[in-house]
Parts: C-alpha cells; sequence; structure tokens
C-alpha cells in the first residue's frame, strides 16, 4: 500500500480531501513531503523530474517575490499586482503540467506576513473564482505567516482566513514562533533567540481556536529554526520540542490521537538528516527547502559555463577552429538544463533524506 491507494487522484494537483489523506498518510507512515519554492518553469520541471524518478508526492510553492518573478521582473509589483498574476500564472502552470509526472503534487504558496496579506487576498479571490467553475480551489493550500505579530492578533487573523478557505476544504499554514534569519525579504535576523521557540500553551491556542472552523490546517511552529545557512553550531534546533507540542494538545483534548498536529518545518537548509528524522516522528509532514536548492540549481550551470568558457566567449570559433560555431554550447536550453540537474539531485536528496522517496 502507498500514497496513491489514499488518494482519489492520483497524479497531478490535488485538493481538499485528498490534501488531508496525504499528510495522514505521511504522518502515520513518518515521512515528510519536501516543499520546493519554484520561481521559474525551470525549477517547477527540475522538482517535478525528481519527484517522479524517487516515486514521491511533492509540494511545490510559490512565495511573494518569487511569485512576481514568475510574473516577470519588468511587471510593476504595487499593490502586489505582479506576485498576483504570477502567483496564478504558476498555478495554472503547474496544474497543466504536474499530470504528465504521474505523481500528486501539492500546489501552495509560502509566507505571507501581515504587510503582504493583499497577494493572499487576490490568490483567494481567484481560488474562489476556479471553485465556482471546477468545485476545487486553483491552490491546494496557502500559508499566512503573522508570527511577528502578538499572538492573539495572529490567531485572530489567522482563524478569519480559514473561515474563508473552509468552504472549498483548502488548507491553511500558519506560523507562531519566529523562523530566525533572513529569505525573500522577510529578516528576522536580529530577533531575541528566545522568540525561535514555541511554547506547548501557545500551540494549543492555535489548535483550540481553529479546529472548531476546520481540520485543514498545519502549524508551523519555531524550535530553534533559521532561514539560510550557516556554520554548525550556529544554529541551536530543539525538534523534540515538537513531540511535547503533541503531547500537551492530546492531553488537553483528550483525544486518542497521539499526534493531532499536523506539524511543519521551516529553515531546513543546512540541518542534519537525524534533526529532520527527530522532527519527523513528533509529526513533522511538511519541510521547506529553498536555500539548499537555490546553490544546487546555481552550481550546475557555475560549472558548464567554467568547463566550457573557450565555447562561450563568442559566437563562432572555438578551441576546435576559428569558423566552429558555438550556438549549441550557448544555447540557453543547454545550460538551464545544467541547472536543473543538480537541483533536481538535490531534491532528490530531500526526498530520501525525510523518507519520502518510493512513497507511492
Amino acid at each position: 500500500m502507498g500514497v496513491t491507494d489514499v488518494l482519489t487522484r492520483k497524479k497531478g494537483v490535488i485538493t481538499g480531501d485528498d490534501v488531508m489523506k496525504l499528510f495522514q498518510y505521511a504522518r502515520d507512515h513518518q515521512f515528510a513531503i519536501p516543499a520546493i519554492n519554484v520561481t521559474s518553469s525551470s525549477t517547477v520541471v527540475a522538482s517535478l523530474e525528481a519527484a517522479r524518478d524517487a516515486q514521491a508526492p511533492i509540494i511545490l510553492q510559490v512565495s511573494q517575490g518569487g511569485a512576481a518573478y514568475f510574473a516577470g521582473k519588468g511587471v510593476s509589483n504595487t499593490n502586489q499586482f505582479a506576485s498576483i498574476k504570477g502567483s496564478i500564472a504558476a498555478a495554472h502552470y503547474i496544474r497543466s503540467i504536474a499530470p504528465a509526472y504521474g505523481i500528486p503534487v501539492v500546489l501552495h504558496t509560502d509566507h505571507c506576513a501581515k504587510k503582504l496579506l493583499p497577494w493572499l487576498d487576490g490568490m483567494l479571490e481567484e481560488d474562489e473564482k476556479y471553485f465556482k467553475q471546477h468545485g476545487e480551489p486553483l491552490f491546494s493550500s496557502h500559508m499566512i505567516d503573522l508570527s511577528e505579530e502578538d499572538k492573539d492578533v495572529n490567531i485572530a487573523i489567522t482563524r478569519e482566513y480559514l473561515q474563508r478557505a473552509a468552504p472549498m476544504k483548502q488548507w491553511l499554514e500558519m506560523e507562531i514562533g519566529i523562523t530566525g534569519g533572513e529569505e525573500d525579504g522577510v529578516d528576522n535576523t536580529a530577533v531575541d533567540n528566545n522568540s525561535l521557540y514555541t511554547q506547548p500553551e501557545d500551540i494549543y491556542d492555535v489548535y483550540s481556536a481553529l479546529a472548531p472552523v476546520s481540520s485543514y490546517f498545519s502549524i508551523a511552529a519555531g524550535f530553534g529554526n533559521v532561514h539560510g545557512v550557516y556554520k554548525p553550531g550556529n544554529v541551536k534546533l530543539h525538534p523534540e520540542l515538537l513531540g511535547k507540542h503533541q503531547a500537551y494538545t492530546k492531553e488537553k483534548i483528550g483525544g486518542l490521537e497521539d499526534k493531532p498536529l499536523f506539524l511543519v518545518f521551516h529553515g531546513g537548509s543546512g540541518s542534519t538528516k537525524q534533526e529532520y528524522l527527530t522532527a519527523i516522528s513528533h509529526g513533522v509532514v511538511k519541510v521547506n527547502l529553498d536555500t539548499d536548492l537555490q546553490y544546487a540549481y546555481l552550481t550546475g550551470i557555475r560549472d558548464y559555463m567554467f568547463n566550457k568558457k573557450d565555447y562561450l566567449l563568442k559566437q563562432v570559433g572555438n578551441p576546435d577552429g576559428d569558423d566552429k560555431p558555438n550556438k549549441k554550447y550557448f544555447d540557453p536550453r543547454v545550460w538551464v538544463r545544467e541547472g536543473e540537474k543538480t537541483m533536481s539531485a538535490r531534491v532528490k536528496e530531500g526526498l530520501t533524506d525525510f523518507n519520502t522517496a518510493n512513497q507511492l
């Protein structure tokens, strides 16, 4: 038995009950699904190729900045215009191409701080239009990140958005406890270290507020997470804290499920495999990967440029002869593909580390 045995839609973008079933299966079988930040069709196919070859589900997500890039850097982002349009374009592209890879895909959007809520509003409007036509939202899920706000404000606004998503059975990810470091224009490098560790009482407050609205939500709880890559020892992760969150919530609700929470691991780049596995054992079903993959994509292109330098300096003329054309070397399809290969290899590594490979 595998993931596809519990899903109604076996390949392509999944939504609603299928997302719930996927996360339940992952939690029960102790694996997590990598969430890959995509910024172009190239990074999309690199991720899909890795998941197909590893026979694994995958989460593809766009950030606010990545969505604007998808739209094109020449498009104004006043009032989040480019980010909204880019997210929608990415969603339709992923929906059209994902079935060709034969794997289930969760279509997600990344951190949305309070100042970026117009971006989320624009996407939800499109979700609602799509739902009226197709009976499902355009996106499988969204993330709202109000971790910089007071806890009560964070929970109250998140609840409002979950109420909007609930009729579509759309998943909502929220964050409580700040992820440190800097990513995509959100800079938390100066926050107090104590803010990086969420308390069990805070997690239960989130659960008790959201669960009556919908069960389709997950929590990114802070356990020392930091975006980016840092020298060993500079980041103190304590994934064992996630077990305390599960136990506390279980005790409060008096349920039979040992892990009543769906948890998310942010700031995972550079973490050890054991840190991932410990977090997964405590109910983490989604792990964000971004920084490591950006670097992996670069290495393929960088190495190609170094190795083929003498064939890239001009259109005609290379070490094989002054009249030899170089088009087959400088064609973007050649060197961009090298980046896709190295990114895809790194995604496969994540799929293996998180026990996601061969789960279909």
